[in-house]
């Protein structure tokens, strides 16, 4: 009978085991499901008709739809490709992310709005009226970034801030839901493409209770996204044919018919002009997307937030204001894993 006994008050101890090592099994694993379904929802603004990072930068993002949840695209205007100190067409911008998020099969199910020409300064006062410039884009952040998501929504301006400054002005309780990730600036060395179009929404931004992480260029300077470069050669043998292939073809910027967005992205790189020795151009905007991606593929440090002012960054010690500078970035990281989500593309979806 104790025999018995022993070997019952066993077996339940056993199943007792087992069910809870199959309850933890669960837990991991529904654990693992949730950590692996988790994406960053953002908000991609581009100058998209600009150099070719733009491009690049749009199709990493569409492409790597595991990571990211993207809610919208909006334009910005600031120079032509052409001529650095003529404002383009806020279309031609426009024009260019709608070629893009066609090739990269986005188009039919992810917002493209039309943001701002001018600056921040010229607008600001405007934005209560129906049709301000830029008020398309305006308010399709404001109202995405109004919605309840259980995380902060990412705006992700790889040109100029302005659109970003107008929707923090035109509502301000959009500050606490968004985190905002801008390609731009030199700092602490003066200038900087993004910046220089309107500096005005850049010290708004900075004086704002507001998530700010400046990704910083620093041409010429092996600290800064500058040096995130690849070859002309490596785009031309290794983009082609690359990512989903259209029944329909879309004429490029520079004409031409494109069924993919590889072939559009060589074609980009052989009418752009190119630099260094080999031939290339950096992927500036890329970097952005990259550290929100990955954060270990850069070095962050906070910093009490500065103020830009007649040509230069006025450092302000005592502000309890800060931002997160990223400089420093793994290039060999985030160029390879470039290629890898262009040879093993996750088209991103809307949520």
């Amino acid at each position: 009978m104790t025999t018995t006994k022993n070997r019952l008050r066993a077996f339940a101890f056993c199943s007792m085991l087992m069910a809870l090592s199959f309850i933890s099994s669960c837990s991991v694993a529904g654990e693992d499901a949730v950590e692996k379904s988790f994406r960053h929802h953002v908000i991609i603004d581009a100058d998209a008709n600009n150099e070719v990072d733009d491009q690049h930068a749009m199709a990493y993002l569409f492409f790597s739809g595991d990571i990211f949840a993207v809610e919208g695209v909006t334009v910005n205007a600031t120079s032509d490709p052409r001529d650095a100190v003529t404002y383009s067409d806020v279309r031609d911008h426009y024009d260019e992310a709608k070629r893009v998020m066609q090739l990269c099969g986005v188009y039919d199910h992810i917002p493209l709005l039309t943001g701002a020409q001018g600056a921040f300064e010229d607008i600001r006062d405007h934005i209560h009226e129906p049709e301000f410039d830029g008020h398309e884009a305006v308010n399709f952040i404001i109202e995405q970034a109004l919605k309840e998501r259980g995380q902060k929504l990412i705006l992700l301006p790889i040109g100029k801030l302005t659109n970003i400054a107008l929707s923090i002005k035109k509502e301000p309780a959009i500050m606490k839901n968004i985190r905002i990730v801008w390609l731009g600036s030199n700092y602490p060395r003066p200038g900087e493409h993004n910046q220089n179009w309107c500096i005005g929404s850049m010290n708004y931004i900075l004086d704002q209770d507001v998530p700010f992480d400046m990704v910083t260029v620093r041409g010429g300077d092996p600290s800064g996204t500058s040096a995130v470069r690849v070859t002309q050669a490596q785009i031309l043998h290794r983009m082609p044919g690359k990512g989903p292939r259209l029944s329909e073809p879309v004429i490029g910027r520079h004409g031409g018919e494109f069924y993919t967005w590889g072939d559009y992205s060589a074609n980009l790189f052989e009418m752009y002009n190119m630099g260094g020795n080999p031939p290339g151009r950096p992927l500036f905007d890329q970097a952005a997307v990259a550290i929100v991606k990955n954060p270990d593929w850069a070095e962050s440090y906070g910093h009490p937030a500065p103020v830009y002012t007649d040509g230069q960054w006025v450092e302000r010690p005592d502000n309890p204001r800060k931002i997160t500078i990223w400089e420093w970035f793994d290039i060999y990281g985030i160029i390879n894993d470039f290629f890898e989500v262009m040879n093993n593309p996750v088209v991103a979806k809307r949520p």
